[in-house]
């Protein structure tokens, strides 16, 4: 991508959709994708992200929130069958993520296996794993030069966080899915203590509100408690990590308090929950300060009293549904296929008993049909099933709703917010209710709905702020005051030091570089002499320290008549001493054709200097003043020369100078002086004044040469005997001390006129 100031967030998922979440960050030649999900609602290719719009070998890095299968289960797709292992790109989740995203995708291989879509081998899935890279909440990554993130709690589940991801200066905060509100055992999503400049931010339950978490708990225990009295079965279809943990720990507790209830065992028919379970207890360190506080008591509130796993042998299902009353967690939440949907199909057409919808469920699943009550569901071998059971709707889900998502994105305070995971009209609603909220408070808040594989692209004014460091950040800046030093920039940072720093905090050594470039001279040295007199005014002519002829140009570049048809041109090596130098040598290899060079050539003299040089500095003054007299007259008309008297005694104030007086009309009250010393000008009107100060510095302009306007260097006359230290760079990096006689020659060439 070309480097520019525009930052291009495209979808390969989850846009105006829940599932397969894949966001593209593209931003100064840098690309971050966060998450890398599937679809719950499709199996095979078409549950995937749409992967083929991306060059996976330009990533620079993959970030994912959450275990969760549709944010987590295209990884290995991603890394095992596109060109991401071309690229450098790297991998990154936090500890509880990886630990428990092995368990999720062994299982989701075991299910798919047994298809003919399977996604990936056993064997890929092994390989992708052992590159995930593992980090800490809070903890500073920095994957290649000029990106960095850092992980943030984000509740929702064990080990769920949102990346504060900063990519040249530019901080984009990707919440992933997170929730606000503390539960049994998770801590609540966290602020960024860092304002970013893009929120991107799940819009799940769009505008709509979720009751309190004692009301839904109180709610979901009686369901339970009246479904048992009635002698039926509760079926709780969960994905067998991060709600089934909360749902278990409400419902143990619940238990523990109604001893009527001891006889009715709760199982969770999940031999992957039962695996991940060890996770949970490793990472107690990752949760609130109740569960932490239980464990530090030796009250492991993972080891359940009331809860046990149900083994699964060839017709569990049947044995349950014809058993006595029980409360089943059977994964998937879904209802697509597994334990849950089995057990539904048994349970059906029992009135007494009922089915307990948890959490969020997708469009297009049977979780989402059959919460409308139909009379009747389609069996998994096609036949009809009568539906009896009781169905009934709570969100434990861990999403967000309005007033928390709300909240969260007024706290934020971004200028950019992009909603994501939500379908088409609840993320409609969120964007309208949130940009009255904005409109009201005269706030300039945009909020942005990409479909998928639509690319957004948000322009930024890049404001580069350089931190002042070494000797110049001793004193103290004051307003208006000019600092000079050299501008350090690594990874899209600036540092400003001064020269003589840069070798303490920058690792670098400066050195001096002289250029000499020798030509093969076809003309005399006077004509040579005459043309640079032409060109750039008066010139320097004298020896140097060889005893060499040298003329200096500008104070800047050397011409050397080091041979009877032989000239070298010799210069530190600057921007603008290049400039000169080019300047010169092209003036030197059209001395020969040019005509001023025939015309005085045809007969046999001596060359005198050029009659726009400013050699003769007796002359120089008088012919200077004439000119910006001509000038000023060109303008104004009459000007005359003031000249103090010589001998007499001076009156002290502006007769006591030279001075030029331009005459605007015969009373003499408008006139302007100019002080040829100082070049000040002088007038009781103002307008007059600076109509005379413009034509002025036009004039001075005009008649300058090249040489006054512009010098660098020192004098040859001045120039010590002694060769002054240089430094240059050694094959082995290091800064070596040489004297001018071993310059390094960087360009020598020899050119035939």
């Amino acid at each position: 991508m070309a480097d520019s100031p525009t930052l291009s967030v495209t979808l390969l998922g989850a846009g105006q959709e829940v599932g397969r979440s894949c966001c593209v960050l593209q931003y100064r030649g840098k690309t971050i994708v966060c998450d890398t999900g599937v679809h719950p609602a499709y199996s095979g290719m078409a549950s995937l992200p749409f992967v083929d719009e991306l060059d996976w070998s330009t990533v620079d890095a993959i970030l994912i929130t959450h275990f969760h299968l549709d944010h987590a289960a295209a990884l290995t797709y991603i890394m095992e069958k596109t060109n991401f292992r071309d690229g450098k790109g790297k991998v990154y989740m936090t500890h509880p993520t990886k630990a428990v995203h092995k368990f999720m995708m062994q299982d989701f291989v075991r299910m798919s296996s047994s298809s003919s879509d399977a996604l990936f081998t056993p064997l890929e899935m092994s390989m992708s794993l052992s590159s995930i890279i593992a980090i800490s909440a809070h903890q500073l990554i920095t994957p290649c030069p000029g990106v960095s993130f850092t992980p943030y709690h984000a509740g929702h589940v064990l080990g769920a966080c949102m990346f504060l991801i900063d990519i040249a200066g530019l901080k984009i905060l990707y919440t992933g899915d997170y929730s606000r509100e503390e539960d049994r055992h998770l801590v609540k999503a966290e602020v960024p203590p860092v304002r970013p400049d893009v929120l991107i931010v799940e819009s799940t339950y769009g505008v709509q509100s979720l009751e309190g978490r004692d009301e839904k708990e109180l709610r979901f225990t009686s369901l339970v408690h009246s479904i048992i009295r009635r002698g039926g079965h509760v079926l709780l279809p969960t994905f067998a990590l991060g709600r089934a943990q909360e749902l278990l720990l409400i419902l143990d507790e619940y238990w523990k308090k109604h001893p009527d209830l001891h006889s009715v065992p709760i199982y969770y028919a999940s031999n992957l929950a039962r695996k991940c379970m060890a996770v949970y207890q490793t990472y107690i360190h990752t949760m609130n300060s109740n569960i932490r506080s239980r464990f530090a008591k030796r009250d492991n509130p993972f080891v359940f009293k009331h809860i046990s796993n149900l083994p699964q042998p060839r017709g569990w299902e049947r044995k349950i549904a014809e058993g006595p009353p029980c409360v089943v967690l059977a994964s998937p939440g879904f209802l697509q296929t597994g334990p849950s949907r089995e057990l539904l199909e048994l349970w059906a057409p029992d009135s007494r008993n009922g089915l307990i919808i948890t959490g969020y469920s997708i469009e297009g699943t049977l979780a989402r049909d059959i919460m409308t009550e139909p009379d009747e569901i389609i069996g998994l071998k096609g036949n009809t099933i009568p539906r009896k059971l009781s169905v009934d709707y709570l969100s434990f889900s861990a999403h967000v709703d309005y007033s928390q998502n709300s909240e969260f994105i007024e706290l934020v305070k971004a200028q950019h917010v992009v909603l994501v995971h939500g379908e088409q009209t609840a993320m409609g609603r969120l964007k309208a209710a949130m940009t009255a909220k904005f409109k009201d408070r005269d706030e300039d808040v945009k909020i942005h709905t990409p479909r998928n594989l639509e690319t957004l692209e948000l322009s930024f004014r890049g404001e580069r702020v350089a931190k002042a460091i070494g000797t110049l950040a001793n004193k103290t800046p004051q307003e208006n005051d000019i600092i000079s030093g050299l501008l350090v920039s690594k990874d899209y940072s600036y540092t400003l030091l001064d020269p003589r720093d840069l070798k303490d905090f920058a690792g670098l050594s400066t050195c001096t570089v002289t250029q000499r470039q020798r030509i093969v001279l076809g003309v005399g040295w006077d004509l040579v002499r005459w043309h640079l007199e032409g060109m750039y005014g008066s010139v320097e002519e004298g020896l140097d320290k060889d005893g060499v002829k040298t003329i200096r140009v500008m104070g800047a570049v050397d011409v050397k008549h080091t041979g009877e048809h032989e000239l070298t041109l010799e210069w530190d090596s600057t921007a603008s001493n290049d400039m000169i130098a080019d300047s010169i040598l092209a003036l030197i290899t059209g001395v020969d054709k040019s005509p001023a060079s025939v015309k005085l050539t045809s007969s046999q003299h001596s060359h005198t200097h050029h009659p726009h040089s400013d050699h003769h500095e007796g002359d120089q003054s008088i012919t200077r003043i004439q000119r910006i007299v001509w000038f000023l007259e060109a303008h104004f008309g009459d000007v005359e020369l003031h000249m103090p008297e010589v001998g007499g005694e001076q009156e002290q104030g502006e007769n006591s100078e030279p001075a030029l007086i331009v005459r605007m009309d015969d009373s003499g009250e408008a006139d302007a002086h100019i002080n040829l010393v100082t070049l000040v000008v002088s007038c009781p009107s103002d307008s007059v004044r600076k109509r005379v100060e413009a034509v002025l510095d036009m004039a001075i302009t005009t008649v300058g040469s090249l040489t006054e306007s512009f010098t660098t260097g020192v004098s040859l006359a001045s120039e010590d005997a002694d060769p002054k230290p240089e430094k240059s760079i050694s094959p082995d990096g290091h800064a070596d001390t040489e004297t001018v006689e071993d310059t390094v020659t960087v360009d020598e060439a020899e050119i035939a006129l």
